[in-house]
């Protein structure tokens, strides 16, 4: 993951990242300019480029945020399920599904790649190591559970959520999560 946490270091950075967050998330990155940030966040512009540099220092911040965020509640949402062995792996869906239901603009990492992908924008980096930590997520969820396939039945079941999360986002599959645990049952099985 990246190398630390985005530390604005003063309640104005805070507010800038904060309200960038926000925005970005809503409207899309390009969709967002500084001055709109500044104005919302109560602050100058000078104060946005001297706590960040940059609107793409800016960008990467905010993916690393959200990606710390949606790490910490997955983490603890999947403990709460008290879910052993490959249970955890349907259990990690279903707490995918929640967080997408409560994420209506879906996949943050996914709407920036769209936006950023095949650039140099430092945020690209935060997108391959978001989705390289559900990877490794997966597959330490079977590894766990003893699979003796466990990294290339992880490579599998990721691409079931990243295609749960796309379907539901877009409303291509009214049960995008109840196809994907289907679908993640039957390689289990196997």
């Amino acid at each position: 993951m990246p190398r630390r946490s985005p530390n604005p270091d003063t309640p104005a950075g805070e507010r800038i990242l904060v309200t960038a967050s926000a925005l970005f998330y809503e409207r899309g990155i390009r969709g967002v300019g500084v001055d709109l940030i500044a104005d919302r966040a109560g602050v100058t512009k000078k104060t946005l480029y001297d706590r960040f540099g940059s609107k793409d220092a800016l960008v990467a911040a905010y993916l690393t945020r959200r990606h710390e965020r949606w790490a910490r509640w997955f983490r603890e949402h999947l403990a709460e399920r008290g879910a052993t062995g490959t249970d955890q792996v349907l259990a990690a869906l279903e707490v995918a599904e929640e967080w997408a239901d409560d994420n209506v603009r879906g996949c943050a990492f996914v709407n920036a790649h769209g936006e950023i992908g095949g650039t140099d924008h430092p945020g690209n980096a935060v997108i391959l190591a978001d989705k390289q930590y559900m990877l490794a997520a997966f597959q330490g969820l079977l590894r766990d559970a003893g699979h003796p396939d466990a990294e290339q039945l992880g490579e599998q079941v990721h691409l079931l959520y990243e295609g749960a999360m796309v379907a539901h986002t877009t409303r291509a599959q009214p049960d995008a999560f109840g196809t994907a645990r289907a679908a993640a049952r039957a390689l289990l099985r196997e």
